[in-house]
């Protein structure tokens, strides 16, 4: 169906893969059931359809037809939903090398889907994976050995494999580098590594790294303090929920600390980080003292709307 050396005709290149399929060959079955699936080609989605000619591939130990069967029972799709089945026929595909598989395979046990939480087993799967390219393995490989689960604690591993990613341009990746920078975590410490990687993931929207950024410019380490900066990149954080940027940008307006001194506002932002899970009450009632009845008020139920506009965007 590649059309190597004739016109592409879809519907011929379905009419051979059905006569292949047919006569059980399983490459065949699994093409078909990748049509049947994703719709187009010239037939209609048809999920259970798909699930058959799956079935039939991945009975005769046809590696990516075994993948695509445990998706679709891991997802619901032509078949009920069934995470032991899934993991069945993932483990199959993976235990022949496909990596996707493999992957799948160690979300599942990391996740307790299908079996017993597991993350040891999990780990393993993920390394097998991650040693083929899956970036998504290899970034929970790294977690794996930054935070111990189911492989010892070793930081130095965990930014072997999120140094690439990061590198490629993925925010969580940047932010776990300069996390791993400002701690001294697998590399020796260097607050100007740490804004070089907190800046890359702020500059492309990653909430955590603007709230550190800005307490990097807050505290003057690796940079030159600069508290109006450290309220720029505060804001943005908060804006999209995270709840110690809130805290961080309330105070400063209270204390009028590179932003002008705005009790109403410190108000909204010390209010809207409470409901974060920010111990701020002792700050929210010192400012409800100060202000009248009227602004404060005013200020909780701003506070109310900027929270209603966050919707699920807390980070």
């Amino acid at each position: 169906d590649l059309g190597d050396g004739i016109p592409q005709d879809p519907e011929e290149a379905l009419k051979w893969y059905r006569l292949a399929a047919d006569q059980g060959f399983p490459p065949a079955q699994h093409n078909l059931g990748a049509i049947h699936y994703a719709e187009g080609e010239g037939l209609p989605q048809d999920h259970a359809e798909a699930a058959k000619w799956f079935r039939l591939a991945a009975e005769q130990g046809h590696a990516p037809a075994q993948r695509a069967l445990g998706l679709m029972y891991a997802r619901g799709h032509g078949a009920p939903q069934d995470f032991a089945e899934a993991m069945k026929w993932y483990r199959l595909a993976a235990e022949q090398g496909v990596a996707d598989a493999q992957f799948k395979l160690g979300m599942m046990f990391l996740n307790g889907m299908g079996a017993a939480e597991d993350h040891a087993e999990a780990a393993k799967w993920f390394l097998l994976a991650a040693e083929q390219g899956i970036q998504e393995a290899q970034a929970h490989l790294g977690a794996a050995h930054y935070y111990g689960r189911g492989v010892p604690q070793d930081f130095a591993e965990a930014y072997k494999w999120y140094r690439p990613l990061a590198e490629a341009g993925w925010a969580l990746m940047q932010y776990n580098l300069g996390v791993m920078y400002r701690n001294g975590e697998g590399v020796p410490r260097d607050d100007l590594d740490a804004v070089k990687w907190y800046r890359l993931a702020a500059d492309q929207g990653y909430a955590h790294a603007q709230a550190n950024l800005g307490a990097m410019y807050r505290n003057g380490e690796g940079l030159a303090r600069d508290l109006e900066a450290a309220a720029k990149w505060y804001r943005l954080a908060a804006a999209q929920g995270d709840a110690v940027a809130q805290r961080n940008l309330g105070l400063m307006h209270l204390d009028g600390e590179g932003v002008p001194q705005d009790h109403k506002e410190s108000y909204v932002w010390l209010a809207m980080a409470q409901a974060g899970g920010m111990d701020v009450q002792d700050a929210l009632d010192d400012l409800a003292r100060a202000l009248s009845p009227a602004d404060l008020a005013e200020a909780q139920q701003e506070a109310e709307r900027r929270l209603a506009g966050l919707g699920g965007g807390r980070q």
